[in-house]
């Protein structure tokens, strides 16, 4: 599927853009330049099962108490201006967890589409699905082609959601579209880093800037395994069902202070070579 290019206009959220605060944030807040945030955060949404486990709940508990800390992480980063969110929802290891729970899951999605709607609207945002979607039950594909044309038009921020995600199968899946593209053509020309990209799942946006983890694990999970090359990764003990606007805040902080290197070279020195953060697309 392709998609337009993104202008490169730049556009920053203003202190008061997040509503109501906590003490808390409000210190956060302080400290974070607004003008210099992430063009694009992706979250491996992990710990649901031990959340619920702590609790001596059902793993499908902790699912559901996730959904909060999603909402609160979507309107957050649309609010902040940031340019994309990609959430790890459902990877293509996860077909391997009992039948019930998948089951749960799955009727999980279709029922936070429905109900969320509103909100993605109210906020301007624009969906996309990362992942081999003709491979989900019907009734999600529907669910899920209906929340694209929804929001095809809006002009915020692009949520992308991976569903039946792995960063392994979507190198293949290029690699094939371009095969397919070039079949009869006779060409021998060798693949390049930019021709893959442009048949990525995420082709037209920016790689994230910042993975965030929860729960703790030092790993990425198959997760955009092309696009995460350069980007900083922030692990955090809390499980998902707690992480909070506060604890997205602390991320956003510390991606601040650290200090990007593309090859060698300062962002700043870079910058010249890099496109502005944008809003718009």
């Amino acid at each position: 599927m392709a998609h337009s290019p993104t202008p490169k206009t730049l556009q920053v959220a203003t202190p008061g853009s997040l509503g109501p605060v906590t003490p808390e944030e409000v210190s956060l807040l302080e400290k974070l330049d607004l003008a210099r945030l992430p063009r694009h955060v992706a979250v491996i949404m992990d710990g649901n099962g031990r959340w619920a486990q702590k609790r001596r709940l059902p793993r499908i508990a902790g699912h559901r108490s996730g959904t909060q800390s999603a909402r609160t992480t979507i309107e957050t980063c649309a609010r902040l201006k940031i340019e994309a969110l990609t959430l790890y929802a459902f990877s293509v290891e996860n077909w391997r967890r009992p039948k019930t729970e998948i089951d749960f899951l799955m009727a999980l999605l279709r029922e936070y589409l429905r109900k969320e709607m509103p909100l993605i609207q109210k906020n301007n945002i624009r969906m996309r699905f990362l992942g081999r979607m003709d491979e989900l039950p019907a009734g999600v594909q529907n669910d899920v082609r209906d929340a694209m044309e929804k929001t095809a038009g809006n002009q915020g921020m692009v949520l992308c959601v991976a569903l039946n995600y792995g960063g392994r199968a979507e190198i293949v899946d290029a690699m094939n579209a371009i095969l397919s593209e070039r079949n009869g053509h006779g060409t021998s020309n060798k693949i390049t880093e930019e021709q893959l990209s442009r048949h990525l799942y995420t082709e037209g946006l920016p790689d994230p800037d910042l993975l965030i983890r929860t729960s703790g694990e030092m790993r990425v999970s198959n997760f955009l395994l092309w696009q995460i090359a350069y980007a900083e990764i922030f692990v955090t003990e809390t499980l998902w069902p707690d992480f909070s606007r506060a604890r997205l805040l602390e991320a956003l902080l510390e991606f601040q202070k650290r200090e990007r290197r593309y090859g060698g070279i300062r962002e700043g020195q870079a910058s010249s070579e890099k496109p502005a953060r944008a809003a718009g697309h």
